[in-house]
């Protein structure tokens, strides 16, 4: 399936957070929008499950990962990182243009914005967003070691300076573990559960080498392998690798690096669509550059405003391209009257060109 232009991915994607069931078991009552979905629609535990108690008073739950075959784990992939996508609302960060895409109902007085780009830093989270989804991301830290101690940590944060204090650590590797961990690569041979990207891509590096065969993960130097989705791509802030070759030589250090899941591949387009958390202070979809390759399909390219090094070749059976359009999330667009207000979804839906009818999904 053929994704549209840029601008209006945004608004499409954002129609399936509009039509989204009523059914769908919301994670919390601050927002009656943004909902996961029933387990009977989408077999996912919330992170939130990993959790007890509120802000200030939090605790960890334990609780085992799962295990799923290899030829389930590359659509779980996606559909698990486009469900948490959905719960933060969507937002979506164009590294092609260096811009951020902002949804409907973003601005504070309620007013349909316009969709333009925005360069400024992301706003710090209102105390009521941040409420809603601190047990979420409390939940993505509960699967890593470190995870209890990160979570009485900001215990402390919140109750000196209030439910919206920022993380006392970055939580995007704990976002991609709790991914791989719901999606079925349950155990640590199979994905390195950590509080640091460079711990799952040094597993990977190492199942490249011939030195980890259970890992559900093998690194590749971009251009090597086509990307599909279920894929990760990674780029290091410090120090700056520019291939594999440069990571071997450290590897087992630290490194500043960030990884986000590929959900769709826009081969038309040029366009790589990858989900990553603690993006945009949320879970985000970012649009990335591709290239198209000698035997079809798009390698993954670095530019200035995304200086990949690293792509993590999921070891699964294959899925169509637009993986990301036939996840349970999305899938239904159009089926179901919008819980938001008609004029704002109106909108959303004029500017898609398309009725509200149902959908060939419903």
């Amino acid at each position: 399936m053929r994704f549209p232009h840029p601008r209006l991915l945004a608004i499409w994607l954002v129609a399936g957070a509009l039509a989204t069931p009523a059914t769908g078991a919301a994670q919390n009552a601050h927002d009656p929008v943004f909902q996961r979905l029933a387990p009977e629609t989408l077999d996912v535990v919330p992170p939130s499950a990993r959790v007890r108690g509120e802000p200030g008073a939090m605790t960890v739950v334990a609780r085992e990962c799962r295990s799923f075959p290899p030829e389930l784990i590359r659509q779980r992939v996606v559909d698990v990182a486009v469900q948490e996508w959905a719960f933060f609302g969507y937002p979506v960060l164009d590294r092609v243009n260096g811009a951020r895409l902002l949804p409907p109902g973003a601005t504070a007085n309620g007013e349909a914005p316009s969709f333009e780009a925005h360069n400024r830093r992301a706003p710090l989270l209102n105390p009521q967003e941040s409420h809603r989804v601190a047990s979420s991301i409390a939940g993505y830290w509960a699967v890593t070691p470190e995870g209890a101690g990160i979570v009485r940590t900001q215990n402390g944060r919140w109750n000196g300076n209030g439910v919206d204090a920022r993380w006392n650590a970055p939580w995007s590797a704990a976002f991609i573990s709790w991914v791989m961990c719901e999606a079925g690569l349950g155990t640590n041979d199979r994905f390195h559960r950590a509080i640091a990207h460079w711990r799952y891509f040094d597993q990977a590096i190492r199942a490249r080498d011939g030195q980890a065969p259970a890992s559900g993960f093998v690194a590749y130097d971009l251009g090597e392998q086509i990307v599909e989705p279920g894929d990760m791509l990674c780029f290091s802030r410090r120090p700056v690798y520019r291939n594999l070759a440069e990571r071997r030589r450290q590897t087992g250090t630290g490194a500043r690096s960030h990884c986000d899941v590929v959900v769709g591949v826009d081969e038309d387009q040029g366009r790589i669509l990858a989900i990553g958390g603690n993006v945009l202070r949320s879970v985000a979809l970012k649009v990335l550059q591709g290239t198209p390759a000698p035997g079809g399909g798009l390698h993954a390219q670095a530019i200035p405003s995304a200086p990949l090094f690293a792509h993590l070749k999921l070891q699964g059976d294959p899925v169509d391209p637009d993986a990301l359009l036939q996840s349970p999330v999305l899938a239904g667009a159009g089926c179901f009257n919008p819980p938001l207000a008609p004029d704002r979804a109106a909108f959303v839906l004029a500017e898609l060109g398309v009725s509200t009818g149902p959908s060939s999904a419903c």
